[in-house]
């Protein structure tokens, strides 16, 4: 037995087609079909039932897989312990990322990870938290970058960096900071339910959406970029996170303030599900982009009783 027949029987119970499985190993189907068939033989038992569609897996062969996975998992640790500088470390790694970071994190620092990894590939899909999670429990990811806490016992978290949370739509330029109770009456703009934005802002200013909106009028966001317009068509405010308004113009800098101490700040981390998968890897990408953002963030020079995590 060896590597690559973990690979394909993992593959296989993944897609649960053979077909597929094969085209995500970059292999024919006959030679994924006779190379799981010899493990088979290998160890005497039936890892598939080839007899039902989609293709089921048994349960030894349950267990025998999350051996492979292990095995796998260990060999990337295995080959990660002699890397002295990012140029040697090598392979790939699929990242999952919500939304609302991605739109000002990734413009930020894709280019240098690319150039300081040059040896991985790096596959990005920009998912939402729920489905980051269970694709990172089925295998499907690698890593996920969202925002934390989770209180999830089975998902690590690396904590990449705090960012505060701002206001857009101040029109009163002698203010310098805004309190939560400025804010609690009026009329706010929020993402759809199922980004986790949208449940910070409202715990922070213990808010409710279609306040002062028009009665004729209902809207469900799913980009700054379109809460920031309605702001502006409509008026009242909307919320923001740090590096997103890094991004702004300066006529819209001049309409964002940021909160009264302790300051209300949104936790990032790159997650991930099994302890020894990659995590070397991870580990190395983590401290990459904490180093590329922490310098453009108010955060970095805070105290830590000067701020406070927003739960999701």
């Amino acid at each position: 037995m060896n590597f690559q027949q973990f690979e394909y029987i993992i593959a296989v119970d993944r897609h649960k087609h053979f077909a597929k499985a094969a085209e995500s190993c970059h292999i024919t189907q006959a030679t994924l079909s006779a190379m799981i068939k010899k493990l088979e033989d290998e160890l005497n038992t039936l890892i598939f039932d080839r007899s039902r569609q989609p293709v089921k897996t048994t349960s030894e062969g349950e267990k025998i897989i999350e051996k492979a996975k292990a095995i796998l998992d260990i060999r990337s640790e295995m080959m990660l312990l002699h890397a002295t500088d990012d140029a040697s470390i090598n392979g790939s790694i699929s990242l999952g990322i919500i939304p609302t970071i991605a739109n000002a994190l990734l413009p930020m620092v894709l280019k240098p990870l690319i150039e300081s990894f040059p040896n991985l590939n790096i596959q990005i899909h920009e998912i939402t938290t729920e489905e980051i999670i269970r694709q990172l429990k089925s295998d499907e990811l690698d890593v996920g970058i969202l925002a934390t806490p989770l209180n999830d016992t089975m998902i690590h978290e690396n904590v990449l960096y705090n960012e505060s949370m701002m206001v857009y739509g101040i029109t009163d330029s002698d203010r310098d900071f805004v309190m939560p109770k400025d804010i609690q009456d009026q009329n706010i703009w929020l993402l759809e339910e199922g980004h986790c934005f949208r449940n910070q802002s409202k715990t922070i200013c213990d808010i409710q959406e279609k306040q002062n909106q028009p009665d004729n009028f209902e809207f469900q966001g799913s980009s700054f970029e379109t809460l920031l317009n309605l702001t502006d068509q409509f008026g009242g405010y909307t919320l923001i996170p740090e590096l997103y308004f890094k991004s702004l113009s300066a006529k819209r800098k001049t309409k964002t303030k940021g909160f009264v101490k302790p300051i209300p700040v949104r936790e990032v981390s790159m997650v991930y599900y099994r302890p020894y998968a990659k995590k070397s890897m991870i580990d190395n990408i983590s401290a990459k982009i904490s180093a590329l953002v922490e310098p453009h963030l108010m955060t970095k020079a805070l105290d830590k009783k000067d701020i406070t995590v927003v739960g999701i």
